[in-house]
């Protein structure tokens, strides 16, 4: 019987890992089309795709890491002799209810995006609106196609929708704007394109798991199964419970691009700049959201690794490993997320004109770069309050930061333009990564940061800095504002700077080898260790 446990607690552990790795590849693609997207459109197109891009995400988060968490768990708590059948009860109420939902939030997208677009102060932005109203449409067939496979343990299926989504999405999104760009259509007709590339990657991902589903079919012995009692309405409280809190904790990043939506360009244009002058400020200050995005997935890649341990501690019981394990992620995604919001602010220039083909806006993307750290932290500590099963923590600390950030947009922005906004961002991020990490120290009572590791955090942040400023001071004349020298500029910034860190940072004792053999790399890094 020991046997069989221990063999069931390695499939879950595995098929965490499997969508671990997934969400990784998915975030870093999500992140880097932005970029020659931008190159194909300008920082005006950007504006326009950036202006609706918030509701796609809503829609990806509920039918990835919402809907689908909860339909897997519902099934799983099911003995293996009824499974079947449970999962055909749990997975038919499901897509009714999930029709219902997903077809609700479609008719109000839909036909108020005239209104949603007036909100926002831009009248041609309603046929963008419109097109990714359909999005809501999929998502049924999305979260109960994954949320059946993952309640069975078959993790596969889910990772490979994943994946395939954002990769046909990616590509015709880039594909079509170019076509379209070249062909002398106007920047809105463009963006709509690109939303209609999005409304594709979904479509892809549901033909995946038709596939997958088709082949399970194949295999399953029809037997009489017995049958399994419970009610609909269970069923569904548990969806709009625990699956919206599971996607608003998940949903940080977007729900604040929202905000910046419906406050940014309106404001600008209130405050006096021309709706021109708006939109391109507007674009260039949502540059910024690639590199958050991307900052953010380096830093929580390691963080995130080490939460199927956690998960896999508390499942034994094992409280002191369950522990040290939260101790080290949290270590992990403050020591990254410090290192990424430092080393950009140093590199943001040449990073900016490389990625972007200028440097307009560096200050403002300074600034905004800054939130990597509380994004980081806050995304590793909600990971970790949800596998102790306090779902409804982060949910609670992410609106409380959309309500900060939505009273200092209103505060900041008249006065400081897209830096207001920018501000506001870091602000609101660090309420709810503060918040977060205090409730981890009042649920576990462990100590976030001990003194004994703040010394070679700052050592290695300060050592970084001063190779950094060196390098930038010797190469800066030579650069001037040449892309593709800027562009050298900025990798090899970036990879003195890593090097320095991590080096600094291992030499100063910061991770035990113990500690480092948990992380992806961290044998190799264990040799520097004496």
């Amino acid at each position: 019987m020991k046997h069989q446990t221990d063999h069931h607690l390695e499939a879950i552990w595995k098929g965490a890992m499997i969508l671990t790795v997934a969400g990784i590849l998915v975030k870093v693609l999500s992140a880097a089309y932005r970029v020659p997207f931008q190159n194909i459109v300008g920082d005006v197109g950007f504006y326009i795709y950036q202006q609706v891009y918030p509701f796609y995400g809503i829609a990806i988060i509920l039918s990835t890491y919402g809907f689908p968490v909860v339909i897997s768990k519902l099934i799983a708590e099911h003995p293996e002799v009824n499974k079947t059948e449970a999962a055909k009860k749990i997975g038919t109420i499901s897509f009714v209810f999930l029709l219902f939902l997903g077809g609700l939030l479609f008719l109000v997208l839909y036909f108020g995006a005239d209104a949603m677009a007036g909100m926002m102060g831009d009248s041609e932005l309603t046929q963008l609106i419109g097109i990714v109203a359909f999005s809501f449409l999929l998502m049924p067939f999305l979260s109960v196609g994954r949320g059946m496979f993952q309640g069975r343990g078959e993790m596969t299926p889910t990772a490979v929708s994943q994946v395939s989504e954002q990769l046909i999405r990616v590509c015709t999104i880039l594909v079509l704007s170019y076509y379209l760009v070249k062909h002398g259509h106007s920047l809105y007709e463009v963006g709509s394109g690109a939303m209609v590339g999005s409304v594709g990657g979904g479509l892809a991902a549901v033909a995946v798991l038709f596939f997958f589903y088709h082949r399970h079919q194949a295999t399953v012995k029809h037997q009489k199964n017995p049958p399994v009692f419970f009610s609909t309405g269970s069923i569904v409280r548990a969806l709009v419970l625990q699956g919206f809190t599971i996607c608003i904790s998940s949903l940080l990043l977007v729900l604040f691009q929202m905000v910046d939506s419906f406050s940014v360009y309106a404001y600008l244009v209130e405050n006096g700049s021309s709706p021109d002058e708006a939109k391109l400020l507007k674009g260039i200050y949502d540059r910024g959201q690639p590199l958050i995005q991307l900052g953010t997935v380096v830093a929580t890649a390691f963080s995130l690794s080490l939460v199927p341990y956690i998960t896999r501690a508390k499942t034994h019981g094992s409280l002191s490993e369950m522990k040290d394990k939260m101790m080290i992620s949290i270590r992990v995604s403050i020591a990254i997320g410090a290192a990424a919001s430092v080393g950009l602010a140093w590199l943001i220039w040449p990073v900016n004109t490389m990625l972007f083909s200028n440097g307009n806006g560096s200050g403002v993307l300074l600034v905004l770069g800054f939130s990597i750290l509380f994004c980081s932290i806050a995304l590793t500590a909600s990971a970790i309050l949800q596998g102790l099963g306090h779902a409804y923590l982060p949910a609670f600390y992410v609106l409380a930061g959309v309500l900060v950030k939505i009273l200092l947009n209103v505060a900041f922005i008249p006065g400081s333009q897209t830096m207001g906004a920018a501000l506001s961002t870091l602000l609101a991020s660090g309420v709810v990564a503060s918040g977060l990490l205090l409730e981890i120290k009042r649920k576990t009572g462990i100590t976030i940061m001990e003194k004994a590791y703040i010394y070679p955090l700052l050592v290695s942040i300060a050592l970084m800095s001063a190779t950094l400023a060196v390098f930038l001071e010797g190469s800066l004349a030579l650069v001037g504002s040449n892309r593709l020298l800027a562009s050298a500029q900025s990798l090899i910034g970036v990879m003195l700077g890593g090097i320095v860190f991590l080096f600094v940072l291992i030499k100063n004792n910061y991770f035990t080898k113990t500690e480092l053999s948990f992380l992806p790399l961290g044998k190799k890094l264990g040799k520097l260790i004496k």
